[in-house]
């Protein structure tokens, strides 16, 4: 999560489960597997929460790093990897400033995150600046929806989301090629409420 918000995670980090509990069987799991199957090698999830990813993709990964700006989230997501014993490495870090050298991961995940950032773009261009060349870059979040009924839904949750820095209008796909990323495979669930995008370097 982008820092400046990183106080109201930290208030978020113990019911956030609690809070997803009905969406995240019908919307989000649906898409952290999607991501999982296309995880391989060394793999950085960024603004990890509260690391509900970690049971899908554990097996195919090599070595996974952790950050998110959320001191309290971060610390949830260690004690998740512990309960599966999965060895986990995790990093407080702003995602618009990782920490990393280029080129350090093959696999760079986020999910559900960059709704809740500052700049979509310039997070987006960390993802690709710390990817492989042959690496991917994987994406899962609740976007712009395909139906009208859904976006004035959508606008509304904006309005309310406003203060913490909530939106729920992006759609990180059309915003790739600014990053300097172009995708390889995209899917939507129904009224394209979640969309997931596996991409890489352009070029």
């Amino acid at each position: 999560m982008a820092e400046e918000h990183g106080a109201y995670w930290d208030a978020q980090a113990a019911g956030y489960d609690r809070a997803t509990r009905w969406l995240e069987p019908r919307l989000m799991t649906p898409a952290r597997v999607w991501v999982a199957q296309r995880v391989r090698g060394e793999v950085l999830e960024v603004a990890a929460g509260t690391g509900a990813n970690l049971p899908h993709y554990a097996a195919s990964a090599a070595a996974v790093t952790l950050t998110d700006g959320s001191a309290a989230m971060l610390a949830l997501a260690r004690r998740r990897a512990d309960e599966a014993g999965v060895a986990v490495r995790a990093v407080q870090a702003d995602a618009a400033r990782l920490p990393w050298p280029d080129a350090s991961f093959d696999s760079v995940i986020c999910t559900f995150a960059l709704c809740c950032v500052s700049d979509e773009v310039v997070v987006l261009r960390e993802l690709a600046r710390v990817v492989r060349p042959d690496g991917r870059v994987l994406i899962a979040d609740h976007v712009e929806s395909s139906a009208a009924g859904w976006r004035v839904v959508q606008r509304g949750l904006d309005v309310l989301g406003r203060r913490h820095g909530e939106h729920h209008r992006r759609r990180p796909l059309v915003r790739l090629a600014d990053a300097g990323l172009e995708a390889v495979e995209t899917v939507a669930s129904r009224h394209r409420l979640v969309e997931q995008v596996a991409a890489r370097r352009a070029g």
